[in-house]
């Protein structure tokens, strides 16, 4: 830490109790208190240095000059910056550092120190060494935190600004290039050796710094300091992403319930009056709300789970709600990046109806689909198809990633049951058909959802099942679907006849391959023959007439099938009771086994009966996640 010694004279200054006496050998003939202190001077050493005390000096009566008594309870920086004064009146050898040269400067205005009263007076020497520190990062943050203590002289004098700007300076310049010692709180060592002593390497290679170097030195200043210190940076150019880093590191120094977890534990709901006292209510309150407004609003620069803890945290402290509108806003912007854990935001409403802030999931998602239309309108002023949209793999990542995660989101929240089903319906219907290629995990929801909710009717069964396309289900979601008793007939009515019709496609697939492959081999048969293979060819085209031959047989039981499942069907419709019995003669018909070319090896029927019980999504299997398993 720089400093700067003044004076030549040793120590005359002693305490006694609460009064400094100065042991000249003269006796005092005036009394100054300040505070709690007094001090005991005499009136010529003051005289020539303080315009100020040279006007109260001579204001005083005759009659009152024997008994000579000054009140200075406004000096900045109080009796301990008014003892370095008197020193420096006296010639007595003071010290000036970062930590007192801001009051000595403002103390020094006070009292009217200047170079009227005497060359190289306070004022300028205050003033020099204040440009001297300046240069240096350390000493500047120092400096800057004792401006709290003198703060309106400090601000009338400009060393606030000129601090800040100081250190905005030294923020936005390439670390490589650092002359100033920088985060030298300490003396370190480096693993090789080398001695940092207040942070400047001793050894002939510096040390590698980081952009993020000075993140902790600033996250110890005052709310206030830190802000304009942001705006200043800001308006130096830096990127956006440092401003950021910064901001969620100070964040995290001051605001203790981004910490908190944000699922509720045991399914409880959370307490309203234990999340902290009253009186740190407002401080933090308004310390959020700076936060939130000193965030870059580039899209993509703050972390969106850091966004959801800051938002999850104004619900808990109850801020404005402007600033839980512009995290939304923010959050909704970038919900692609999103995960589920964070998303899961708890009820911190006075009526709590749910366990989990729907309506909140419901606002960032409508806030996504408004930035994602703009995106979409912003790129290309024409028409946009659905076609297109599903055409355009890098345009439909978000909003198929954002499909996953409300997908996700939704099977988390289907089991409360005060939720209700417009509610479920209008967060579910918010993403577009084209944004799923599968439907495996909004069935997956709906089906938790009518399991948690069996009182539901028939009607609202078929409503709800509308949010899914089925024929957009993986074998494992429709061999799951056609024996879900919870899903109305209908549905899985259409079930089975996507699953027919998936069936038809796939042998129509195989007979036009197999018709290519047939005449392929026609054309070629002349330069066949000229070839030592040519037996084995011709082997291999009976061999596939016959496995077509197959083929056509199996579709054939497969349309007599078809036709007296539709008999049932319709027999059902009509007498409900032997439903069950349906379900049974359908299952067996599911698990039988599949068409394999080599009519000579039976299909293995334990694999397409473990295939009704493999996992929807992300691995996990439908019987153990106990909702699809019934």
């Amino acid at each position: 830490m720089a400093c700067m010694k003044v004076g030549s004279k040793s120590e005359v200054f002693i305490l006694d109790g609460q009064s400094w006496l100065c042991s000249t050998g003269l006796p005092s003939d005036i009394i100054i208190e300040v505070g709690e202190k007094t001090f005991h001077l005499h009136k010529f050493p003051l005289l020539s240095r303080s315009g100020l005390l040279e006007n109260l000096i001579g204001e005083l009566s005759v009659e009152d000059e024997k008994k000579c008594v000054l009140q200075l309870h406004d000096i900045p920086g109080g009796a301990k910056t008014f003892l370095l004064v008197a020193k420096f009146c006296y010639g007595v050898k003071i010290e000036l550092t970062a930590l007192n040269v801001v009051g000595l400067r403002c103390a020094a205005e006070c009292l009217q120190m200047s170079e009227d009263y005497g060359e190289g007076n306070l004022v300028m020497q205050t003033e020099s060494f204040l440009n001297e520190i300046f240069c240096y990062w350390t000493d500047s943050i120092k400096a800057l935190e004792t401006c709290e203590e003198v703060l309106a002289h400090a601000e009338e004098l400009h060393i606030v600004s000129r601090c800040i700007d100081s250190l905005a300076i030294k923020a936005c310049a390439d670390p490589s290039l650092f002359s100033w010692p920088m985060s030298g709180h300490r003396e370190v060592e480096s693993p090789g050796g080398a001695v940092f002593w207040n942070g400047i390497c001793t050894a002939a290679k510096p040390h590698p710094v980081s952009e993020d170097w000075w993140y902790d030195d600033v996250s110890f200043l005052r709310l206030h300091l830190y802000k304009r210190l942001i705006l200043a940076v800001g308006s130096k150019g830096m990127k956006a992403e440092r401003i950021a880093g910064s901001v969620v590191y100070f964040a995290k120094r001051h605001l203790p319930l981004l910490g908190r977890q944000s699922s509720i534990p045991n399914g409880n709901h959370a307490a309203q009056g234990s999340i902290i006292s009253a009186p740190a209510d407002a401080d933090q309150r308004n310390l959020l709300e700076q936060i939130v407004e000193l965030l870059p609003s580039e899209k993509g620069v703050t972390a969106t789970n850091f966004l959801l803890r800051l938002l999850r945290t104004s619900m808990i402290l109850h801020a404005s709600q402007s600033c839980r509108e512009n995290l939304e806003k923010r959050v909704g912007a970038q919900l692609d990046q999103a995960s589920l854990e964070d998303l899961l935001i708890p009820n911190m409403g006075y009526s709590v109806e749910t366990l989990y802030d729907i309506d909140c999931v419901q606002r960032i998602l409508d806030n996504f689909m408004l930035a994602d239309h703009e995106s979409v309108d912003s790129t290309s002023n024409s028409i946009v198809y659905e076609g297109q949209l599903i055409g355009a793999s890098h345009a439909l990542t978000p909003m198929t990633m954002v499909a996953n995660l409300v997908d996700g989101y939704l099977a988390e929240v289907a089991p409360d049951v005060n939720l209700k089903l417009p509610k479920f319906q209008s967060l579910a219907a918010v993403i577009p058909d084209y944004a799923r290629p599968l439907d495996d995990g909004i069935y997956r929801a709906i089906d938790i959802f009518l399991k948690a909710h069996p009182w539901l009717t028939d009607s609202e069964r078929e409503q709800l099942c509308r949010l899914m396309n089925c024929q957009k289900l993986s074998l494992e979601a429709s061999t799951h679907a056609a024996q879900n008793e919870r899903l109305p007939l209908r549905v899985i009515v259409q079930v089975l006849f996507f699953e027919q019709l998936r069936l038809r496609t796939s042998v129509a697939g195989w007979f036009f391959v197999s018709d290519n492959l047939e005449n392929s081999q026609n054309h070629s048969g002349n330069l066949a023959m000229l070839r030592n293979d040519a037996s084995t060819q011709v082997g291999t085209t009976q061999n596939q007439l016959v496995a077509v031959d197959d083929v056509r047989d199996r579709v054939s039981e497969l349309e007599k099938e078809c036709s007296s499942m539709k008999g049932e069907i319709e027999k059902l419709v009509k007498t409900k009771g032997s439903w069950n019995t349906f379900l049974k003669k359908f299952s067996f018909r599911l698990k039988t086994k599949s068409w394999d070319p080599n009519a000579s090896k039976p299909s293995n029927n334990s694999k397409t009966s473990s295939a009704s019980k493999a996992p929807l999504e992300n691995g996990r299997e439908i019987h153990d996640s106990g909702e699809l398993g019934d």
